[in-house]
């Protein structure tokens, strides 16, 4: 079983046992287990920490010419399937709730829209690199997952301001948003790349060359957040570079050596930080006020979600199909690829708590539960079954040979 979705199936059992410890046998050292995991702030640590490392270190791993030869298929996943998807899930799951004795306003569905369109780069990193799927799917996927949290983001940044602030949505407002945010990240992950690769090609003591990198995520993040500037783009963009132009200047000047033990450095980080993550993203049923009804609404909505993946990602690789040839499981494996995870979840998260009651359930509550489920299922299921899709592919390649 791939690493990742083995700890979060581990952790998910654990956490189920926990409550069960709970709830009938009143065990103390299981209360306080959940209380511990109940006094982690998943959004603060994910959003404003572990983000940063997690990102850099996947963009490290990123090829640069492969990504470019797969720019315009990637930039349609990101901007045009992204904002389809959040409209798509809005509208089926306005209707779905609606039907199911849970009338919850529209702004509020196209907010869940939001969060849970946008692919989660940690969790698809994390299993396509394992898979070693075909390098032209690889690299939309990996690509996809990397740059679309930036413009979910600013979807979701503009709903919520729309919805809890009563803020006018007009074009100039979105438009001033996005490039701050989104361009800035990009701009500033740049500049960062830039003194980083002159300050690495130009060291020969490979532990300062590895205190370089480590600035990039630490203060770098930080500087980024302060200046409300996405910091995730400004990682990947940083991580990109470094990982390609820098990484083969170095190379060259002192060879393959020092570079290989940075590498390894990061690819251990990266293990360790994805554990770590997926731990806490099973054990964080037991602080959710979990009721049967509201798992049930999680279930109902996986088949929403995956049609509306589908239609997003299909709708432009029927035009791209005229000018190029692709596997034919391409769209398949976006589709069921395309996981969610602890970005997700920390967007749900930052919904305020009793402001709005749906049914007489907190919408907070709702929303962090129908997502719980989906990550899950996205998490467990579709990282599980996505294996005979790639082989497939592979098989395909081989006989196209």
């Amino acid at each position: 079983m791939q690493t990742t979705i083995a700890i979060t199936t581990g952790s998910v059992v654990i956490s189920l046992l926990l409550i069960i410890s709970v709830k009938l046998l009143g065990d103390k050292t299981a209360l306080e287990i959940t209380q511990v995991v109940a006094s982690i702030n998943f959004n603060e640590l994910l959003l404003k920490g572990m983000l940063g490392f997690l990102l850099f270190a996947g963009a490290l791993e990123i090829n640069l010419l492969a990504l470019r030869k797969q720019r315009w298929e990637i930039t349609a996943l990101v901007l045009f399937s992204t904002v389809v998807s959040t409209f798509l899930v809005g509208y089926l799951s306005f209707y779905i709730f609606s039907a199911l004795g849970w009338p919850v306003p529209f702004i509020y569905c196209l907010l869940f829209g939001a969060l849970i369109s946008p692919t989660d780069p940690i969790a698809v990193l994390a299993i396509i690199k394992q898979l070693r799927a075909p390098e032209g799917i690889s690299v939309q996927v990996e690509g996809e997952s990397l740059f679309n949290d930036g413009i979910g983001l600013v979807i979701f940044t503009t709903l919520f301001s729309v919805a809890f602030f009563g803020t006018d949505a007009n074009p100039s407002d979105i438009a001033e948003l996005f490039f701050v945010d989104a361009i800035g990240g990009i701009v500033f992950g740049l500049v960062m790349a830039l003194v980083g690769h002159f300050l690495i090609i130009n060291c020969k003591d490979v532990n300062i060359r590895l205190l370089i990198t480590l600035t990039i995520p630490t203060a770098g993040f930080a500087a980024a957040n302060i200046w409300e500037i996405s910091g995730a783009l400004a990682m990947v963009t940083s991580g990109i570079i470094l990982g390609n132009i820098t990484r083969a200047k170095a190379t060259e000047r002192t060879g393959p050596e020092n570079t290989r033990y940075i590498k390894d450095f990061w690819h251990a980080t990266d293990s360790f930080l994805n554990a770590l993550l997926f731990l806490i993203i099973g054990m964080l049923i037991v602080t959710m006020p979990v009721t049967l009804a509201e798992i049930g609404l999680g279930l109902v909505m996986i088949p929403a979600i995956l049609l509306a993946r589908f239609i997003s990602v299909g709708a432009p690789f029927v035009i791209f199909k005229r000018f190029r040839h692709y596997d034919k499981h391409s769209v398949k494996i976006l589709t069921w690829g395309g996981l969610r995870g602890g970005l997700a979840l920390a967007m749900a998260a930052a919904i305020p708590r009793d402001e709005v009651f749906i049914s007489g359930s907190d919408l907070h509550d709702l929303i962090v539960i129908v997502t719980y489920v989906v990550v899950i299922f996205s998490i467990i299921v579709q990282g599980l079954t996505i294996s005979p899709l790639i082989q497939s592919s592979i098989k395909s390649a081989e006989q196209a040979q």
